[in-house]
């Protein structure tokens, strides 16, 4: 009988064991020269546009030259697999994260075959976005082989968060029937089925259409601890007892009520049996919501924290979605870790963090993330010319001849005049390539006309870069996102045809305004124009993209959903002590557009030039930079 036959209880020890040899691997690699780590993206000092407020006077009082990213809480993009194999390895800013962990809260998709695509609501128009290959696990409960692929994924990872978690600590895994009875036989193998606390039953109310079986109204949470000694602190998580349940305060022997024990029956009150039909459903939670497919009511999150962690403890969520988890350990002044790999969702998290005045946290990314994609694609003795190779061959490129192509990178489009550089995805595509690839062009043999760059990762200036360059015969295009995902599901068979590769995005804005006075400064921000990368990579419809173009040529800065200033950029970290986005109503700008001015009063003032740092990101997640010096 083949793999393919065996139904999936057959296959689900093999399963499982893949899974437990993939954590294995990975926890092995963490001491060799294929560590993972991370990236700061930008340091968030909550402090969002409400175009009166002295925001930068605030931000002051948060101590911002303070830079301790062990201490801080963490929002980290990218695979949760490499996220959580970089918190265990730790670096040099952050220990490792191995057995520290308190408690930790998984939402996963439920392997429901839903589509959640993101809708993007601009002030004209509104769009529908299919998510990448890249961002499935995040929007599209729908796997190659079903359940099995589903199992596949969340086994590895559930033994990395028991790699994660104290030995106090607890795990709620919140599943629903689609796949809930198979992922507990996981966690009993993985957290060991004497481990299980409680299989927790969610129930609420609300519409349905189901007309030919029982409306469906329930999602189960399994709770797991890590060994005998764990967190549950009963008293704070107790409710009321019902008028109903005081009758059995009645004394056996005079059948009277005893006073002193209804007295204590009411003010301590009962802790919550393993069905919770006191908590609704995020439709009946007033204000909550933040426009998220899946997101969870706040009171939820809140029993969960306050009966499995303390204060100061560290909460983990590594399917954060809309970002609950993190929101509520912010209030109840938990420390918190939260990773998902949709930039809607990560945005969605960033901007409620934001809107909450939450204490300033990281912004992460996995570093070198196309690297480790293409060690999960190639394996681990790959070599750069051969991926550079088949990029090229994607774009439409032949390879040049050895003599004149040593590093494998180099290739020309038939019939033209064009040269074409495929960079590496272990680097940053950014001003020294582009001047090395003008150079290559002009020297040699070939008198070409042309040279395009297509760059697996940038940095965050190259738009400006770019633009200082002011070369016609330069083109700089992005290798797609998802390109290793899909060589892995389709190998060769994946034709030029189907790959489109983009131009860049960038942001300009106009001359920053500096004003002196005694011993504070005053900047004035303004944003000038956005430009997006081409609407033929983005994953839409024709009808949405005549939609988008639309918006393009009338309106481009209605395409900014986020951005940032940092008022003395050191050139490493991004410290963001001014933002403004979408739905920030303090601001007058209206519901679907950002204010395009920053005003930053009261800062201390610096003699001589300032570096200004603006970042922006789109609705579509892409992020591009401004830097520029500003004279006194």
């Amino acid at each position: 009988m083949t793999e393919k036959t065996k139904s999936l209880l057959e296959q689900l020890p093999s399963i499982v064991a893949a899974g437990k040899r993939q954590a294995e691997q990975i926890l092995d690699d963490l001491t060799g020269q294929h560590r993972v780590g991370l990236q700061t993206r930008e340091l968030v000092f909550p402090s969002k546009d409400s175009n009166w407020l002295d925001l930068f006077k605030q931000t002051q009082k948060r101590n911002i030259d303070v830079y301790q990213p062990s201490s801080m809480n963490h929002l980290i993009y990218g695979d949760n697999l490499l996220a959580m194999a970089a918190l265990i390895a730790g670096d040099e800013e952050t220990p490792s994260l191995r057995g520290k962990v308190d408690l930790i809260y998984i939402d996963p998709p439920y392997d429901s075959k839903a589509d959640y695509r993101t809708k993007v609501t601009l002030p004209s128009a509104q769009l529908e976005h299919k998510p990448t290959v890249i961002e499935q696990f995040a929007y599209s409960d729908t796997w190659e082989d079903g359940t099995a692929s589903y199992l596949a994924m969340i086994t590895p990872r559930l033994v990395l968060m028991w790699e994660l978690l104290a030995d106090t600590g607890s795990i709620y895994v919140h599943l629903d029937w689609h796949v809930g009875h198979y992922v507990k036989i996981v966690l009993d193998d993985i957290f060991g089925k004497e481990h299980c606390l409680n299989e927790i039953v969610w129930c609420y109310t609300g519409p349905t259409n189901q007309k030919n079986n029982f409306p469906r109204k329930h999602d189960e949470i399994f709770l797991f601890k890590k060994s005998k000694d764990y967190v549950f602190n009963a008293d704070a998580i107790r409710v009321a007892y019902k008028k109903s349940n005081k009758t059995s305060g009645i004394n056996a022997l005079t059948g009277k009520k005893t006073d002193k024990y209804l007295e204590n029956l009411d003010q301590k009150g009962k802790i919550p049996e393993d069905f919770w039909t006191d908590i609704t459903d995020l439709g009946h939670a007033h204000g909550q919501s933040v426009g998220y497919d899946t997101q969870k009511p706040e009171k939820l999150l809140e029993r969960i924290i306050k009966a499995s962690s303390n204060k100061g403890d560290l909460v983990f969520d590594c399917f954060a979605g809309s970002g609950t988890a993190a929101a509520v350990a912010e209030k109840l002044n938990r420390r918190w870790i939260v990773t998902d790999i949709g930039k809607p969702a990560c945005m969605i998290i960033r901007k409620r963090l934001i809107d909450q005045d939450a204490k300033p946290f990281l912004y992460q990314a996995i570093d070198d993330y196309q690297v480790e994609q293409m060690k999960s694609t190639l394996g681990r003795n790959y070599r750069i010319g051969d991926l550079a190779n088949i990029v090229l061959r994607l774009y439409g490129a032949l390879p040049l001849p050895p003599k004149d192509n040593p590093n494998h990178n180099l290739g020309h489009k038939p019939h033209t005049k064009t040269l074409v550089l495929c960079d590496s995805p272990n680097k940053l595509t950014g001003l020294a390539t582009l001047k090395k690839a003008i150079q290559q062009r002009d020297t040699l043999l070939g008198r070409w006309d042309k040279v395009v760059v297509l760059g697996w990762n940038f940095t965050t200036s190259i738009g400006f870069d770019i633009a200082g360059l002011n070369d016609e015969r330069l083109e700089v295009l992005v290798i797609p996102p998802d390109l290793l995902d899909r060589l892995k599901k389709k190998g060769k068979k994946l034709t030029a045809e189907e790959v489109r590769f983009s131009s860049l995005q960038y942001l300009t804005i106009k001359p920053v305004q500096r004003v002196v006075t005694k011993e504070m400064e005053t900047l004035t921000i303004i944003l000038e124009n956005y430009i997006l990368l081409s609407p033929d990579a983005l994953n839409l419809d024709p009808a949405n993209r005549k939609k988008l173009q639309a918006v393009i040529d009338n309106e481009p800065l209605h395409l900014i959903e986020y951005w940032s200033v940092d008022p003395d950029f050191d050139g490493e970290v991004f410290r963001s002590v001014w933002q403004d986005y979408r739905g920030n109503t303090e601001n007058a700008e209206g519901q679907f557009s950002v204010t395009r001015r920053a005003y930053l009063t009261g800062l201390p003032h610096k003699k001589g030039k300032r570096q200004v740092a603006v970042r922006a990101v789109d609705v579509f997640g892409f992020e591009s930079e401004v830097v520029v010096e500003v004279k006194e």
